[in-house]
C-alpha cells in the first residue's frame, strides 16, 4: 500500500500552539504520531512525507526515524534543512527535484502546493505545508482551485496518514 503524510513537525514544540494541536507537550505529540504512523503504516508498505518531518538534531532526527515502519520517502519541505545524504542515512530515500510526478498515479507531490498552471492535466497536487488552514486562506483562487489540490498535512488527517486509494476517491 501507499501512504501519504506531511508537516508531522516531529520534536516543534511550537507547532501545538501554532496549529492548536491536541497535545499537552511534544512527547505526547511524537508519542501519538510514531502510533498513528504505526498503526496504518507496516514495514512493507511506502509512506511519502511531503516535508517538514522533524525538527531536532541529527540524533534526534535519527531517533524519531527509527521507529517509523515503512519504506520512508521524503520530498523536503522549507523546515527539513539536513542533506540528501544525512536523510538517507537515517532511513529516507530522498526525492531531490520538487515537483514529482507519480505518473502512474498522476499525482504531482510536493511540500508547498504548486500553482494550477504548473499541475499537468488530470493530475492532482497532493502537498503539506498548509496544516490545518483552507488552500485558499493564503493562495489566490485563481491559481489555486480546490479540486486541484489534497492536503496531507497531518493536521487536517487526524495525524495519521492517508493512503492513495482515499486520495484517488
Amino acid at each position: 500500500m501507499i501512504y501519504f503524510i506531511s508537516d508531522t513537525h516531529f520534536e516543534h514544540e511550537n507547532v501545538i500552539k501554532y496549529c492548536k494541536r491536541p497535545f499537552s507537550d511534544i512527547r505526547k505529540m511524537n508519542e501519538t504520531l510514531i502510533s498513528n504512523w504505526n498503526s496504518v503504516v507496516s514495514d512493507d508498505d511506502i509512506i511519502y512525507h511531503l516535508g517538514d518531518f522533524c525538527l531536532s538534531d541529527k540524533n534526534g532526527i535519527k531517533k524519531i526515524a527509527s521507529k517509523l515502519n515503512g519504506h520512508k520517502i521524503l520530498v523536503r519541505g522549507n523546515h527539513d534543512r539536513g542533506s540528501v545524504s544525512f536523510y538517507e542515512s537515517v532511513g529516507f530515500e530522498v526525492l531531490t527535484h520538487a515537483p514529482i510526478k507519480l505518473e502512474e498515479e498522476k499525482l504531482l507531490l510536493s511540500h508547498v502546493p504548486v500553482p494550477d498552471t504548473r499541475i499537468p492535466e488530470g493530475y492532482i497536487n497532493v502537498h503539506g505545508h498548509i496544516h490545518n488552514k483552507l488552500l485558499n486562506d493564503d493562495y489566490p483562487t485563481n491559481l489555486y482551485d480546490k479540486d486541484k489540490h489534497f492536503n496531507v498535512s497531518c493536521d487536517v488527517l487526524d495525524f495519521k496518514s492517508i493512503s492513495l486509494t482515499r486520495i484517488k476517491k
